[in-house]
């Protein structure tokens, strides 16, 4: 028989969902963040590209990990919840690995970008919101003692 409850029976016994409770804030933390880095990429991509290619490169990058972290979160079947780990893991990576690159040398990029000096130009929100992702996941994918119990 097909799973026409979206998942609900295997979400129960791997976890809470995470879209839900506190994961409802951050997917709408991760659509916000999303919409501003798909919006800058855009611009960027169309006309300013030729001005520095790896930064506005990196910026779309971004943008694309954002919407689809936006969707696994808000999803958050097991399949999404992989994904989630997936992209989620990759912007932590992305953003300490440019932020360092960037602090180390301003001018690596040519301009900034979403993830240059750690997220500064978002407030830190980049360099924050990765390690606030990964561990919902891990949270949520703990079965609860009544889960155990059942």
């Amino acid at each position: 028989m097909a799973d026409l409850d979206g998942g609900m029976m295997a979400q129960r016994a791997t976890g809470r969902r995470t879209g839900q409770g506190f994961g409802r804030v951050l997917v709408t933390v991760y659509g916000v963040l999303a919409f501003a880095a798909l919006g800058r990429s855009s611009y960027e991509l169309v006309v300013k590209f030729d001005e520095a290619p790896v930064a506005y490169t990196l910026s779309t990058l971004a943008a694309v990990v954002y919407v689809v972290a936006t969707f696994a979160l808000a999803i958050g079947s097991p399949a999404w919840r992989l994904i989630a780990w997936i992209t989620v893991g990759i912007e932590a990576v992305g953003v300490v690995t440019v932020g360092a690159l960037s602090l180390a040398d301003a001018q690596a990029f040519g301009e900034s970008t979403v993830w240059s000096g750690f997220g500064q130009g978002y407030g830190y929100v980049p360099l924050v919101l990765p390690f606030v992702g990964l561990w919902w996941l891990w949270r949520t994918s703990r079965s609860t003692p009544e889960e155990r119990t059942a």
